[in-house]
């Protein structure tokens, strides 16, 4: 018991410290006056980048926060049927979502706009303000090609890309369109190609003379899939076989449309905004959550004591281990989830008020110390369970990890959500593993009354 108690506390160190370390990395501190007098509008660098950890910690901020760029895109539809019309849409958004996702920006907002004959992709980029990238890489159409070897970079080569590939003619224009269908043979999801008479003829061509290779395709000089021809293939009828789940099928089938569909996008809006709450109310925001947990803090050591100060120290704990998990996933930080974590700070003491009173009610009928403690604990993890499990619930049907359309698809409820969700397990693991440790190794108690201090 002793030996589990001893690396248990250096672990509970240990983590800290390494989360910490993260936390302060590159970490702003806004400006906030009280009383009169500045503080914060720091930034701190623990260099913490140089170790190899491949790759940077930083903070995360949303749109609302930091500012960035809105982009809205309009899809040139004359010339697609309208039947195909809102395929088309979404594969040109998917084509959008993947270029956003290439240029590395952390929660964007990408979503579709119909309004009578309009068609719109509406784009907002937290952080980037580099306006004349953002519209070369949203406003091009997307370009789909077919490739053939060329030769082989290798001796032997075992992947697609150990070859080297050349273009063979055929394009997106020769694809009428791509959809996911269901093998006759072996029952799972494939990829169903049509193409046009022209394509079909240059098709059959191409799987002449490519029999046993592989044919790449290629959206915007990427590779997204790299079938091996069996036979030759006439008819302009085609599949695209693996073992594919029904995400991964429907995934190929809109970036292959993206470029079957080809839609030119022109961009009719763009600026650069400022963090919509504006500096003042982050301020403000940033305020509300000091003084929140400085009275969360100070109500813990006036009516609790020394029991009360271990309890705040689990909560520091609480803070440095959230902010370090903020950076590592990454956690966008909008107002919305700002408040989610503020919220999750009274949660994290709440789990320590109910082991403390039972723990007292221990005490009060003459048991021991250390038993009123493990007694306290065990009583009063079933409440803590059953609370944070109703929680945890909640912000999983906010969260909507699975993207259902009748759930909740906003993107600051989310991000209210998934900070929540995060706060919730955390102040589990501080509240009951870490509170624990700390009492068995920090708290001596005094007895008067009943009433421990």
């Amino acid at each position: 018991m002793r030996k589990a108690k001893k690396w248990l506390t250096f672990f509970i160190i240990a983590f800290t410290l390494i989360a910490l370390l993260v936390d302060l990395h590159k970490v702003y501190i806004p400006k906030v006056t009280v009383f009169g007098k500045t503080i914060g509008d720091v930034t701190i660098n623990t260099g913490v980048d140089r170790l190899p950890l491949g790759r940077e910690f930083t903070l995360k901020q949303g749109l609302d926060l930091q500012g960035g760029s809105h982009l809205v895109l309009e899809a040139d539809m004359q010339k697609i049927p309208e039947a195909d019309r809102e395929t088309a849409l979404e594969s040109a958004k998917a084509v959008i979502e993947r270029r956003v996702d290439l240029y590395g920006v952390t929660e964007p907002l990408i979503q579709t706009a119909v309004v009578g004959n309009s068609y719109r992709i509406i784009v907002e980029l937290p952080g980037i303000r580099d306006m004349q990238k953002a519209t070369e890489l949203l406003g091009e159409t997307a370009q789909l090609e077919f490739r053939e070897i060329e030769q082989v970079q290798e001796a032997e080569a075992t992947t697609s890309a150990d070859f080297i590939y050349k273009p063979a003619e055929l394009t997106g224009k020769d694809l009428r369109k791509a959809q996911v269908s269901t093998s006759t043979v072996s029952g799972g999801y494939e990829v169903a190609l049509e193409f046009t008479d022209e394509g079909a003829q240059k098709f059959e061509a191409i799987t002449e003379r490519n029999v046993g290779k592989p044919v790449a395709i290629f959206l915007d000089q990427d590779m997204i899939s790299s079938p091996v021809v069996r036979e030759k293939i006439s008819g302009g009828q085609a599949v695209i076989s693996g073992d594919f789940t029904i995400e991964q099928a429907k995934t190929l089938s809109i970036q292959l449309n993206a470029g079957a569909l080809p839609v030119p996008i022109q961009i009719i809006e763009q600026d650069n905004v400022e963090a919509t709450l504006g500096s003042q109310t982050v301020q403000k925001g940033a305020m509300a959550g000091l003084v929140g947990l400085f009275l969360v803090v100070a109500f813990m050591a006036a009516y609790y004591g020394r029991l009360g100060l271990i309890a705040d120290l689990s909560l520091i704990i609480y803070g440095i281990l959230t902010l370090a998990i903020y950076k590592f996933v990454p956690i966008t930080l909008s107002m919305p989830g700002v408040a989610g974590f503020i919220l999750s700070i009274g949660m994290a003491v709440d789990s320590n008020i109910l082991i403390f009173e039972r723990m007292k009610e221990e005490m009060r009928v003459g048991k021991p110390w250390d038993i009123s403690m493990e007694l306290g604990f065990g009583r009063a993890w079933d409440s803590i369970r059953d609370a944070n499990i109703a929680t945890i619930i909640t912000s999983l049907i906010l969260f909507n990890p699975f993207d259902w359309t009748f759930l909740n698809t906003s993107g600051p409820v989310r991000g209210f959500a998934i900070t929540l969700l995060l706060g919730v397990l955390i102040s589990l693991f501080t509240g009951v593993v870490v509170t624990r440790t700390l009492l068995r190794v920090l708290y001596r108690p005094s007895v008067k009354k009943g009433v421990t201090k």
